[in-house]
């Protein structure tokens, strides 16, 4: 079993600045190679205090402003245009950070891409889903509209 320290949101596991321990293999070959963990050591405590803060810095300041967000994410579809050949395949896929763009352009906030998850990879134009980890279990499901483009 490895100790690790995540320095991002993984689903099923827990968030930036836990310590977890996990399977050598899952350690080395996903979590450490990604960037979503660093391997735990004696001076690492400073670092988890480091992460928990910048947490806690970005985190909503209450319960109410979060429903707020989550109600406003919900309420309509996020439309986002991204180049197309034919059929409506997509030259690439939607990042998180194109849909915190989209959010932005939108008018309804600024959301961090780490706290974005896209359940699978979208390569197509049409509609599609993607997860807003707002605070603690709180959990907004954002419809994304793509669009293609030439």
């Amino acid at each position: 079993m490895a100790k690790l320290i995540l320095t991002n949101q993984v689903s099923g596991l827990g968030a930036a600045g836990d310590v977890v321990e996990v399977k050598n293999g899952y350690a080395r070959n996903y979590l450490l190679p990604r960037g979503f963990a660093v391997l735990w050591s004696k001076g690492g405590e400073k670092q988890v205090e480091q992460i928990k803060s910048a947490r806690e810095a970005r985190a909503i300041a209450t319960a109410e402003e979060a429903q707020t967000l989550k109600s406003r994410l919900e309420e309509k579809a996020i439309r986002l245009s991204a180049k197309a050949g034919v059929g409506g395949r997509l030259f690439g896929a939607i990042k998180t950070a194109d849909v915190a763009a989209a959010v932005a352009a939108a008018g309804i906030g600024e959301l961090d891409k780490k706290k974005i998850e896209i359940p699978s990879p979208i390569r197509t134009s049409g509609e599609h889903l993607a997860l807003v980890h707002i605070t603690g279990g709180l959990i907004a499901k954002v419809t994304l509209q793509v669009q293609g483009k030439k």
